[in-house]
């Protein structure tokens, strides 16, 4: 299973203590009831403050990287659209780079956002930046050791517009900027791994990256809320063009 001990004792857990409290729902809109609804009986909503996880997405990649172990200690990790800074959390802790573990490598965890991001031990931080301006990548190369990253990870997505094709087509665009960071960025047989919502043009992106990765794999972690179009492309083995 994707869960370790402690991660499914706290889900368990979870599912057992929570309560559903008629108080909070009364005098708000349907569509305020229902978010708040969910997120009352979802469990991994209360694992992530159990475990002091910024948000549930954490859950995400935790799944993800104990499936196919693509964070390790000494690794270098860039994470785009990293606000709150969950994935980064994991990032920290799974390539050791707050050197809580002095048997183990150090590495590096760079986050970028537009937003804000909450200082973390363990990750640098580039607020208000956008991972497509040039000088981005000029400032991650300047943090990253030997100019190069073992991982991308990409959590990011556009401000939702209520028009699902327009987002999903928005979202797929933001997904193909990744692949010029990678070019500047990502170590040969690198590791990128990128949410996107599904859609017609989702075809165009595997495909694109089928070209730069020897693997690429579609994959819902179960953190994923089963009504939603989020999917991730797991792509491995990056096949870095010759200058």
């Amino acid at each position: 299973m994707w869960l370790s001990a402690v991660h499914k004792r706290c889900l368990h857990t979870s599912l057992r203590l929570l309560k559903k409290s008629p108080k909070t729902l009364k005098g708000r809109t349907t569509t305020a009831q229902h978010w708040l609804f969910r997120q009352l009986n979802d469990p991994f909503v209360k694992a992530s403050h159990d475990l002091n996880y910024r948000c549930r997405s954490a859950f995400k990649l935790l799944e993800i990287d104990d499936r196919f172990d693509i964070l390790r200690p000494g690794y270098s990790v860039v994470d785009c659209g990293a606000a709150p800074g969950a994935w980064s959390q994991v990032a920290v802790e799974r390539v050791n780079s707050n050197g809580k573990n002095t048997d183990l490598p150090c590495g590096t965890v760079i986050g970028i956002d537009l937003l804000n991001i909450a200082s973390l031990d363990g990750a640098h931080f580039l607020s208000s930046h956008d991972i497509t301006d040039p000088v981005t990548h000029a400032r991650i190369l300047e943090l990253l050791p030997n100019k190069q990253a073992h991982v991308i990870l990409s959590d990011m997505a556009p401000n939702a517009s209520g028009f699902k094709e327009m987002d999903h087509e928005k979202l797929i665009t933001m997904c193909f900027t990744l692949l010029d960071l990678a070019e500047r960025v990502l170590q040969p047989e690198g590791t990128l791994v990128c949410k996107y919502w599904d859609g017609i043009f989702a075809p165009k992106l595997q495909e694109k990256l089928s070209d730069v990765f020897s693997g690429v794999r579609v994959l819902k972690p179960k953190a994923c809320r089963k009504d939603s179009a989020e999917l991730f492309f797991l792509a491995r083995m990056y096949k870095k063009p010759a200058k």
